[in-house]
Formats: C-alpha cells, structure tokens, sequence
C-alpha cells in the first residue's frame, strides 16, 4: 500500500464524510462499503473509549452520549499521530473550549486538563521527593537564593472556576452537592510515589509554584507570589509543596 493509501485510507477511517479510499477491494467486491464501515466504527469506538477513560470526569458532567458525540468530533478533527495512545487527547480541552455545544459548561475545559494532568503524573518517571529536613540544614541568608527542582509529575492547574471540587464530585472524592462559592480553584498534580494526587492550592500558591517550577529562585518566586496575593503565606505554601513532594532537589 503506497504512503499516499495510507493517508487517505487513515483519513476515511476517522471521517465517516470521506468514501471508502480507491484501491481497497474484498472478495465479494470491489468497493467493500460495508466492511470499511465496520472497520471505521471499530475504530470510532475504541478511540471514544480511550478518551472516556482519560476523562471520567467531563465525561459524567456532560452524560455518555454528549461525550460520545464531542469526542467523535475531536477524533474526526485530530487523529491519532501514533499508534500509542498515552498521550492521546493531551489538546482534548483546548479543542472543548471552543466546541460551541459545550459553550455552555465553561468549566468543563478546565476539569479536562485536570484530568490531563493526572494522566501525564500517572505515567512520568519515578522519582525521590526532596526531604524537607534537608531545608533545615541550610542557613538562614542562603534560604531565597534556593531554586528547586521540579518532581517529573508536577504541574500546576489554574482555573477561573472551582475545577478541583468539580472534579473531586464527578470522581467521587467527595459527595456531589451544590456549589455555592464559584471562586477560581488553583491545583497541584503531583504523583509523590505510587498514587497521584490532586491539592487545591491556597489563594497565591499556583503562582508561587509555577515561579519555582519556572527555576526562579525562592526570594523571586516569593515577590511573584505577593504582587498577585498580599498576604501570601511563604512558609504555609512551600511546607506544603514539600509535603505534597512537588519537588526532588534543591540547588
């Protein structure tokens, strides 16, 4: 099969406006519609099912059949580049955010990439939290020259919305009920050890985190943090990074 089959065959399977790719023949006939057919709703299926097994949450919010039907569209739009599928759906949020069904669930983009989050921690290389007891061995006047290195499962999730709650509902971390406070949430994925985990940050720690995370050193990311929230707690916020094991090493 030539590089240009392949495409166009791909292609096909993934759009169901596309017709059976030429060339293709089987033994009862020369245009094998309905086998092709099978075959592209094969795919459809595993390919919708392996984005509901990334997404659980979004995939509870908006019910079965709207997450079928939207990411049926996504797969149509961006098709597997590799036959792993991992990573597959890392960009699933930016293309909800503008998938005008969903318009009305602004939310919704912000729990996929939570949930992208945990799955890039689930599968990121192993390694040794930094000890906080190392910290104490450190002199005083040397603490803000300090820079930390990131553990490879950390990353940080800003949201306009309570994204974290949401997702701890639609998981069943918590009970679902109403929410009433509609305050932006801020979390720290991190995956310390076998388990990932999910911390809603206090009021300036995204910003404190993602300065660290950025290489600046504890002096800066601290002035970062008090330019968005003035009464930044350092030493609440980074025992807390230390706790979660958001970090392996400091220089």
């Amino acid at each position: 099969m030539s590089l240009s089959t392949q495409t166009e065959f791909a292609a096909a399977l993934v759009d169901p406006g596309r017709s059976v790719p030429e060339g293709l023949t089987a033994w009862n006939g020369p245009r094998p519609e309905r086998r092709f057919g099978v075959y592209r709703n094969n795919v459809a299926i595993g390919l919708i099912g392996a984005l509901a097994s990334r997404f659980p949450a979004a995939e509870k919010i908006v019910g079965e059949e709207f997450f079928a039907a939207m990411a049926h569209e996504f797969i149509r739009q961006h098709p597997p580049r590799s036959p792993l599928l991992l990573a597959y759906g890392d960009d699933f949020a930016d293309f909800v955010a503008i998938f005008e069904p969903a318009r009305e669930i602004p939310y919704l983009p912000d729990v996929i990439r939570l949930e992208t989050a945990r799955g890039r921690a689930y599968h990121a290389t192993d390694s040794t939290p930094l000890d906080a007891a190392l910290l104490a061995t450190i002199e005083p006047e040397g603490l803000a020259g300090l820079s930390f290195v990131p553990h490879p499962s950390t990353s940080i999730i800003r949201s306009a919305f309570p994204a974290v709650t949401i997702w701890a509902m639609n998981v069943g971390e918590i009970e679902l009920a109403d929410i009433e406070d509609w305050t932006g949430e801020d979390a720290l994925v991190v995956r310390p050890r076998m388990t990932v985990e999910v911390h809603r940050l206090p009021v300036g720690g995204a910003a404190f985190l993602e300065a660290l995370i950025a290489s600046a050193d504890l002096g800066s990311a601290f002035e970062t943090a008090l330019a968005e929230t003035p009464d930044f707690d350092l030493s609440a916020n980074l025992a807390g990074a230390l706790a979660a094991g958001a970090f392996t090493a400091v220089r």
